[in-house]
């Protein structure tokens, strides 16, 4: 790291010059970036997705989308959606239709009140298969109703996404949040100019990011989500290795060191840290890669280039810049300020006092948070749910008049075209809580197709036993969306388990190298696996079971957990809470490497990081509140998630939990076994290593 930084001391105006003009190109191509995100969960091999390809494929409509949904309440409601379907169906050659009558009595409520069609457009290709057909059914719904008897075309993938609005215009709104709260961070941290610097920082990342989004596009599809993780998550680790690295530099310069000796010890020092920070989250990240799943491979793409851009920027800009301003950039405090903290050094002498009371009651309180996630139900909110205002209100008096909720995400199934009345007769008996519909197009090699609606949504128990019945039934093959969430579940969380493993071991390798110890990656390890359990089980309360939803999101509880987010959750805690974890060790294995005494070493790795970590949490959590504006539930999901997960690893693991171990296990902390050390390349060398 010194040569580096003194290289970029030589070379500031060419660094900067870089750096600026990867701005400029970010900038411009950022726009074309977002356009080519695509919004494909393919699931190659699984019994779900291939029937529901074989539906697009065969009937261009249905299968892994959702159909739009005709809703009208009033008298005669069932004649005036009926023929609003049938409009439709005129105005979008090509459409399927399911509408009320002898067939399916069921899409009519007991008073004649309430009614719905299905409507199946040909599903095109791209970000949103109903991209074309959606304006025309829409138009035809309101003018088909009155009044009296209004109609509304509502479809489940729009709903999903919160509105119909560009996610560019809202992805602005949101950096803005996060930029906003990060910079009162940043003053409070700072008083000076220099808490621009680290916004300049995550402003050249987050760019230079979406250059390299646009590239990858080219060579693999991008899920649309990865750019809300870009611009936010880009925003706080960006910020956060910039933090650090400003941090210490200040440190040096009250220490009595010139600019330029500031500057290489605190690269020596804070750049390693940054470094090993970068690495080991952008190797939690790869489990996403792992996974046999299309989706969760390209957010784990898309994401790695996060920390791996943040820390390019941070060790080379920043030095850059401190060179050039020097300290000017403490203006107007004009004098540098040691980073140690009265306040986190009592805290740490407080913990270590009775350590064994600390650490059982640390324990205790995340074992009991996380007790809420062993109850976890997966699966795509209800449309009750994701549907706001006059939508949501809409479709829960349809579901309490008697309609089927699984309209809105049916399970389809084929069935050899000579045996599917006697199957749809039999099934429509058998299966209780839901009715079966045959559709009005055969297949060309000899199939039909039947609609299968759950009463209430397809990720209740309910709903889930009848996807399980159908599928224990011989001779059908069954799709739709449940059972594509099925399949995800399946892929993800179980085939996928292994890829959990992998990360495990390489990150254990990486910090057994960086810190030199055999326990303290151990432990680390272990610390966030219980905060991030304890994430999942606050997440489960507030979603699933409704604790808090409609007072802050103004959403009803999911009754489930987006089947993605508890994995990608895992992925970007592991790596974000191991920074703050690598952080503070470091620093504690600096002080021990000088002192020699284990409760020093932990008081000072506390107070001297305590107010970086805290302030590099506040940073993130602001980013994800931020992100929990997007309108999209499943996202705001995601939100809750990290900001809690980061708010429990920063206050009570690394805060209380951590330093309490470290204190118990003594002198135990800094052994590293000879193979151990073969094996990881680490040596045992002397001196600053920490942040």
């Amino acid at each position: 790291m010194s040569g580096l930084a003194r290289w970029v001391q030589r070379h500031r105006s060419l660094v900067l010059t870089g750096w600026l003009l990867v701005l400029a190109v970010g900038a411009v191509v950022a726009p074309r970036a977002v356009d080519r995100l695509t919004f494909d969960e393919a699931l190659p091999g699984k019994p779900g997705y291939e029937t529901s390809q074989r539906i697009v494929d065969s009937y261009g409509t249905g299968g892994s989308v959702a159909p739009i949904v005709l809703l009208a309440r009033g008298p005669g409601a069932e004649a005036v959606v009926a023929r609003a379907a049938e409009h439709a169906r005129s105005a979008v050659p090509g459409t399927d239709l399911v509408t009320p009558g002898p067939a399916a009595p069921g899409l009519v409520s007991p008073d004649g009140t309430q009614a719905m069609a299905l409507v199946f457009p040909p599903v095109e290709p791209g970000y949103d298969p109903y991209a074309i057909s959606r304006p025309h059914v829409e138009q035809i719904a309101r003018q088909a109703g009155s009044e009296e008897v209004p109609v509304r075309a509502l479809d489940y993938g729009l709903l999903a996404e919160g509105s119909s609005e560009g996610a560019d215009r809202g992805l602005l709104a949101e950096v803005a949040i996060g930029t906003i709260g990060a910079l009162v961070v940043l003053l409070l941290v700072f008083s000076s100019v220099l808490a621009l610097a680290p916004l300049m920082v995550a402003a050249v990342s987050i760019l230079a990011t979406f250059a390299a989004l646009l590239a990858l596009t080219y060579l693999t599809d991008i899920s649309y989500i990865v750019q809300f993780l870009v611009a936010l998550i880009g925003l706080g680790v960006a910020i956060d290795y910039s933090l650090l690295l400003a941090m210490r530099w200040r440190e040096e310069l009250a220490n009595g060191y010139p600019n330029e000796q500031a500057i290489e010890r605190s690269m020596r020092a804070a750049g390693h840290s940054v470094l090993i920070s970068g690495l080991t989250v952008a190797v939690s990240l790869a489990v996403l890669i792992a996974i046999p799943v299309p989706f969760l491979r390209s957010i784990g793409l898309g994401a790695m280039l996060i920390p791996l851009l943040s820390v390019a920027v941070a060790l080379t800009m920043l030095p850059a810049v401190l060179s050039f301003g020097g300290p000017r950039l403490l203006w107007p405090r004009q004098s540098a300020t040691s980073p140690h903290s009265r306040l986190w050094s009592s805290i740490a002498r407080a913990t270590l006092r009775r350590r064994w009371l600390s650490a059982a009651a640390a324990t205790a309180i995340l074992l009991a948070l996380a007790w809420p996630a062993t109850g976890l139900r997966l699966g795509s909110p209800p449309a009750t749910t994701v549907a706001t205002g006059s939508d949501a209100q809409l479709i829960s008096a349809a579901a309490q008049a008697g309609l089927p909720l699984g309209a809105f995400r049916p399970i389809e199934v084929l069935v050899p075209q000579a045996q599917a009345t006697e199957v749809a007769q039999r099934l429509d008996a058998g299966l209780a809580g839901a009715q079966v519909l045959p559709m009005d197009r055969h297949d060309p090699a000899g199939l039909s197709r039947l609609l299968v609606l759950t009463g209430q949504d397809p990720t209740t128990e309910a709903g889930r036993g009848i996807l399980d019945a159908l599928r224990a039934e011989p001779g059908l093959q069954v799709g739709g969306t449940p059972a594509l969430d099925a399949d995800f579940v399946t892929a993800t969380y179980r085939d996928g388990a292994w890829a959990l493993v992998i990360v495990a071991v390489a990150t254990f390798w990486l910090l057994a190298r960086g810190l030199r110890s055999l326990w303290l990656p151990v432990k680390a390890l272990v610390l966030n696996v219980l905060s991030i359990a304890a994430a999942y089980g606050i997440t489960a309360l507030i979603w699933q079971r409704g604790y808090g939803a409609e007072a802050v999101f103004d959403v009803t509880s999911t009754g489930v957990v987006a089947t993605w987010v508890p994995i990608t959750a895992l992925a970007f805690l592991f790596g974000l809470s191991m920074d703050y974890e690598v952080f503070i060790l470091a620093r504690m294995r600096e002080s021990y490497d000088e002192q020699g005494d284990t409760d020093t070493a932990v008081v000072e790795g506390i107070a001297d990081t305590g107010r970086l970590v805290s302030s590099g949490a506040a940073i993130l959590v602001f980013a994800f509140v931020a992100l929990a504006t997007v309108p999209t539930v499943e996202v705001k999901i995601l939100a809750t998630t990290l900001a809690l997960g980061i708010a429990i690893d920063a206050v009570i693991v690394r805060g209380v939990l951590a330093p309490a171990l470290v204190g118990l296990f003594g002198s135990l902390n800094w052994i590293l076994p000879q193979w151990i050390s073969r094996i990881t390349g680490a040596r045992g060398s002397h001196g600053r290593t920490g942040p």
